[in-house]
């Protein structure tokens, strides 16, 4: 469905800006006024990562006026396989900082504003309320459902994205013309169902292929014309190269925009997605170890088992010294085979997923059994510092 252009023409464009955006002002949906348009709006882009990447360089070089970028984290040289927005000179760089230079050199008469802090409940409808449309680019369900309930409180447009190896999606969210982001996923997955990109690995190009469309429909939105994918979710699929199309209806019982909202303000979104389970929280309550502890546990000769649950691919990447590879999908099903006669000690990348699988452990009796807090990457860090970190 078409929808009434988001933002009002601009007064004017200087001769520089016609000669810059000229292979836009030839588009007869464009024009002048699309331009004016596109250069009056202010857009703001929360996460200059994956898809805050490419967004921000193209939202700027077709011309938004006002740029915003949200991000409170530091450049890594894990970043730039596919956060093409930063450059190797930029590590240990803040991302918003980094983001912004390169959006001035690509287009010096965008106006950057550097969010250069954490988006939370307190901050977050101050933040938005200076903007037209949000673009989300993060890659963590308490972000974006913070984002979601911000935007329907607001009545702001939502320009959604999400990816992971080889699949991406893409939606718009704009309660006054059709679902939210609660009408498609009213409640967040089980902690730990869902790993994170940096768990389960994001091909770098498809950033770009979803980041793309981000714009594209944000560009849209602020012009007034097309069919934007409001109602609609669109699942990208780059083994196959497929896209598919599906619908989304608007939700009557909604939480925050149906007819009766019993979500009327921004809540505690950490809480209400969970980092782990209260399962996984209770097992790891007084069963939890350092990397330093387990180097000393070794070096003293104690008998253990040492169990990585990560999965293959990680395994080959790096790995603590002794340790056995069951995967945490496995696990149920290694159980007869782990002893009972000595401790069990569990790792993964970071601690999520071995206090998820110290869990079941713990259910199934092995009441010695630890995790260990920060996983490999504690351990290549704190212990073993020739090891990669990824």
């Amino acid at each position: 469905m078409s929808l009434p252009p988001l933002v009002e023409p601009a007064a004017e464009l200087t001769v520089d800006e016609v000669r810059r955006y000229s292979r836009h002002l030839i588009i007869p949906d464009v024009g002048m006024t699309g331009q004016k348009r596109l250069k009056n709006a202010k857009v703001l882009c929360v996460g200059a990562g994956g898809l805050g990447s490419p967004a921000l360089l193209y939202l700027a070089a077709a011309g938004v006026g006002t740029l915003g970028v949200v991000d409170f984290d530091v450049v890594d040289e894990s970043n730039l396989q596919r956060q093409v927005i930063h450059g190797q000179s930029d590590i240990g760089r803040s991302k918003a900082e980094s983001a912004r230079d390169s959006i001035r050199e690509i287009n010096p008469y965008v106006n950057v504003i550097v969010h250069k802090e954490r988006l939370d409940s307190d901050n977050a409808m101050e933040i938005f309320a200076g903007y037209d449309l949000i673009v989300d680019g993060t890659d963590n369900f308490a972000t974006r459902y913070l984002v979601n309930d911000a935007c329907v409180l607001l009545g702001k447009p939502y320009v959604w994205g999400s990816i992971y190896r080889f699949d991406g999606q893409a939606s718009v969210f704009w309660a006054e013309y059709g679902p939210c982001y609660r009408c498609l996923y009213p409640e967040p997955p089980p902690p730990g169902m869902v790993p994170s990109c940096a768990e389960g690995g994001v091909l770098g190009v498809l950033c770009a292929s979803i980041g793309s469309i981000q714009v594209n429909e944000a560009i849209k939105l602020i012009m007034g014309i097309g069919d934007p994918l409001v109602g609609r979710l669109m699942v990208y699929d780059a083994l196959e190269m497929s896209y598919n199309d599906i619908k989304v209806r608007k939700d009557p019982e909604c939480a925050i925009c149906g007819k009766n909202p019993t979500v009327t303000e921004l809540i505690d979104y950490e809480a209400f997605c969970g980092v782990v389970s209260e399962e996984a929280q209770q097992a790891a309550a007084g069963s939890t170890i350092t990397a330093g502890e387990l180097a000393a546990m070794k070096e003293s000769g104690e008998d253990f088992l040492l169990v990585d649950v990560r999965e293959p691919a990680e395994w080959e990447i790096v790995r603590i010294p002794g340790a056995q590879l069951i995967p945490k999908g496995d696990l149920p099903s290694k159980l007869a085979e782990l002893p009972q006669d000595k401790p069990i000690i569990l790792y993964c990348k970071t601690g999520v997923r071995s206090a998820e699988a110290l869990a079941t452990l713990k259910g199934a009796g092995f009441s010695t059994a630890k995790h260990v807090q920060g996983g490999v990457t504690a351990w290549a860090t704190q212990v073993d510092n020739d090891l990669p970190v990824y």
